[in-house]
């Protein structure tokens, strides 16, 4: 079992400054991509920023040029930094991550772990 663990959260004013991080702990063979996700209320979940174990990332286009996703392998950590901020960047804010454990009996096993969410809300 994966856990991932989301924190720097809350609120800011619009063109504030937030850093996200997501530490994942657990059975971990290995950790592919890794990402952050946002639900705003009555909207669907959307893709944010990933990032890939040798360091390639993509961005949403609402976001590109504001926010900056990185990841420390060692510590299995990811974090977004997300620049001038705006009021529909308010929703909570999702880790996931693309891992591989090892299963009794079953061997090496991949599939994509999530966080349980941090609110980030921007005040105008």
């Amino acid at each position: 079992q994966v856990h991932l663990v989301e924190s720097g959260g809350g609120l800011v004013q619009a063109g504030g400054s937030l850093r996200l991080s997501c530490a994942a702990s657990g059975s971990i063979f290995n950790i592919n991509a890794m990402g952050w996700y946002r639900q705003a209320p009555g909207a669907q979940r959307e893709m944010v920023a990933t990032i890939t174990s040798g360091g390639s990332t993509n961005y949403a286009d609402s976001v590109k040029g504001r926010f900056t996703i990185s990841r420390d392998n060692a510590k299995n950590t990811v974090y977004l930094q997300m620049d001038s901020l705006k009021p529909e960047d308010t929703a909570v804010y999702y880790c996931n991550s693309n891992t591989d454990t090892v299963v009794v009996g079953a061997g090496l096993v991949r599939r994509n772990y999530w966080g349980q969410g941090t609110q980030v809300t921007v005040s105008s």
